[in-house]
């Protein structure tokens, strides 16, 4: 971007007199452009110990599964964000939503928020952003056609959790980075 929102004059990266990062500026009204991460919102989908994942129908990652997930929106909590998307890719109306995993991504500028859900009824379609949408065992998933390394670890983290616990309320929430630099503390 280039040019102030608030009153289109052409911006400048500086640091600010209040502020110790450089953000874009406008020297005509002052207007301090903040450029923040994105939260995502997703949710790994249960039913009957098989997991819903949805097949890419956009990019990034044309054509790779993924669980049902997107951008946050203005208005909506995390879990509501969850639902939606589940919703907008699969067709799917989630219950029982509980936090499960929050991976910290600052390479991209992103916050993954996954929610781990019911599947009502066991009803899933296919949506306007999926190509496919199936059920799938720990056996049967596609591991080398997974599409985000978020994704990769949730699976991997649901499968073993449930191993030791019998309702999915019990589950720990994981908390993890992904990215370049792993010497940032995990918690």
């Amino acid at each position: 971007m280039r040019y102030c929102l608030a009153c289109g004059h052409e911006a400048e990266r500086k640091i600010p007199a209040t502020d110790n990062v450089p953000r874009l500026v406008c020297p005509n009204c002052g207007y301090i452009h903040y450029e923040n991460p994105k939260v995502i919102c997703g949710s790994l989908v249960v039913h009957k110990d098989r997991v819903l994942l949805c097949r890419r129908a956009i990019e990034p990652q044309y054509g790779l599964w993924t669980i049902p997930a997107g951008f946050m929106e203005n208005g909506e909590t995390m879990a509501e964000g969850a639902a939606r998307e589940s919703f907008e890719e699969a067709d799917a109306v989630v219950l029982n939503p509980h936090l499960y995993c929050i991976y910290d991504i600052p390479d991209i500028g992103q916050i993954y928020s996954i929610y781990l859900t019911d599947l009502k009824d066991g009803a899933y379609g296919i949506g306007s952003e999926s190509l496919d949408c199936a059920l799938f065992s720990e056996e049967d998933i596609p591991w080398d056609k997974i599409a985000f390394e978020a994704v990769r670890r949730t699976l991997t983290s649901y499968f073993a959790d449930r191993k030791q616990f019998d309702d999915l309320s019990d589950f720990p929430i994981h908390q993890d980075l992904i990215g370049k630099d792993q010497s940032i503390k995990r918690y």
